[in-house]
């Protein structure tokens, strides 16, 4: 089984590129995003905690993160391999991940991290929130935070990564087919 973390600040691409991967590649892909709105939507108690956080954009906390990753991958035994996408976030939640893995013999295989500059960032989150109607992307003061909190907290995940020789950058300033074609040969 594999195990990749596609890697970047909000608007890279990642689930973008994940959704190719699991139509190209057969992966299965888990996005804490998505699993957070799918809280927030059912109304669960931690539905209603990680709104309030993500209203914001602050981060939820890593031991409820984790429990959802976890879960996650118990849920789904058969399937060729994994694609993370927003998770890990923190050095925490890398560590957290790794002692997961090896739990069960296994380890990241490889981080894919998707470079775009911060003007990029804020374009592309603007963009997805006509498209997707999301209120937490159309606000300029919750985007500073966010690329604040990745700059902060998510970055030094590179390093982590960096001394374990797992981790791979790639410039995203092409099309989606040619980011695309970038990050596909980086995975298996």
């Amino acid at each position: 089984m594999k195990y990749y973390v596609l890697f970047g600040p909000p608007g890279a691409g990642k689930g973008t590129f994940a959704k190719l991967l699991v139509e190209n590649k057969g992966y299965y892909h888990i996005s804490t995003g998505d699993l957070l709105r799918k809280e927030i939507a059912a109304g669960t108690e931690l539905g209603l905690q990680a709104k309030d956080l993500i209203e914001h954009g602050n981060l939820v906390p890593d031991e409820v993160v984790c429990g959802m990753i976890r879960s996650e991958f118990a849920s789904n035994p058969d399937v060729r391999g994994f694609l993370l996408d927003g998770f890990p976030r923190t050095v925490t939640q890398a560590e957290a991940l790794d002692k997961m893995l090896a739990e069960i013999g296994a380890s990241v295989d490889r981080v894919v991290s998707i470079h775009i500059t911060d003007e990029v960032v804020r374009q592309r989150i603007k963009g997805r929130a006509l498209v997707e109607n999301r209120a937490d992307d159309a606000d300029d003061e919750i985007i500073s935070t966010r690329i604040r909190n990745y700059h902060e907290k998510t970055e030094p995940v590179i390093n982590y990564y960096k001394a374990q020789d797992k981790y791979v950058e790639v410039e995203a300033d092409g099309t989606i087919p040619e980011n695309y074609a970038k990050v596909e040969v980086l995975v298996d």
